[in-house]
């Protein structure tokens, strides 16, 4: 972690030299941003490079890779200390949740995994897990990165009860209603005030947290494009050549409410009840 520090400070230094000072900020934060984003960006190219060079009469299967090359992935962020072993926690939580969510989603005929696979349970390959734990990933590590404080964060139940009402809606509104635009309305009752801190340099900045998360989904939703044209998954009455309905960002916007639920189960440090008016004092620093 420290040679990370010390290669952010060297970054910046060369960055502010070469660059007026808001622009040497910008590069620095969308530059830890890519960082925080290694797991989701290496299992991105994994998904990319074998639908280039896959054949169909190799003995193991494209799917059966990917979950190879994600176990590996994760085995040498930790080996390399990429992560922490907190970080690891968030990851599998985020594994176990994310693989339920596609066996209820793929046997309800969402989407589908139209190649084979040994390492396949109820038509779900096992890699599709990494991918929810690559948000997790992303989400732990941009908060140490960037030493992030949420102020002010509302009642931590009222927090993890919307979480838990938007993961149930996933599952629930194929038999009941769909509850997804009461959702909506209450991410934006329930966080209008939080500001998300962080720091790039010496500089604090803020965004709020509803805008931040639909930025993020914006992200995830391009990404989920890349995938889908890979024909690695398919939603239900497409074909690779379309794109991924757009309504999907919202369920997106939704799902990093309780991926970021899932992250503060670990990192409570980094929330804080009353307002922050200028900057995070350093014991609110999570790392």
């Amino acid at each position: 972690m420290r040679q990370t520090q010390a290669l952010e400070r060297h970054l910046g230094d060369i960055t502010r030299r070469h660059l007026p000072v808001p622009l040497a900020e910008l590069v620095m934060f969308i530059l830890k941003q890519a960082w925080a984003c290694l797991f989701a960006i290496l299992l991105l190219i994994a998904i990319i490079g074998t639908k280039a060079i896959w054949q169909q009469d190799w003995p193991l299967a494209r799917y059966d890779a990917l979950v190879i090359i994600a176990i590996s992935i994760q085995i040498g962020m930790l080996f390399f200390k990429l992560e922490t072993w907190d970080e690891a926690k968030v990851i599998l939580l985020f594994h176990v949740t994310g693989t339920a969510m596609e066996l209820f989603k793929v046997n309800a005929g969402s989407w589908a995994y139209p190649e084979p696979g040994i390492l396949k349970v109820m038509g779900v390959p096992l890699f599709s897990g990494f991918m929810y734990a690559a948000v997790g990933s992303f989400m732990a590590r941009v908060i140490r990165l960037f030493d992030m404080t949420f102020a002010p964060f509302p009642p931590f139940w009222a927090h993890i009860a919307l979480a838990v009402a938007i993961y149930v809606n996933f599952f629930a509104h194929h038999f009941i209603f769909d509850t997804r635009y009461v959702l909506f309305v209450l991410t934006l009752v329930l966080y209008a005030r939080t500001k998300i801190w962080f720091r790039i340099g010496e500089n604090w900045y803020w965004m709020p947290l509803p805008l931040a998360a639909f930025l993020s989904s914006v992200c995830l939703w391009i990404a989920e494009n890349i995938g889908t044209s890979t024909g690695t998954w398919i939603y239900a009455g497409q074909n690779m050549l379309e794109m991924v309905n757009i309504a999907k960002m919202g369920s997106w916007y939704l799902l990093l409410y309780v991926s970021f639920a899932t992250v503060t189960l670990v990192f409570r440090t980094a929330l804080r009840q009353d307002p922050v008016s200028q900057q995070p004092t350093p014991e609110l620093q999570t790392g």
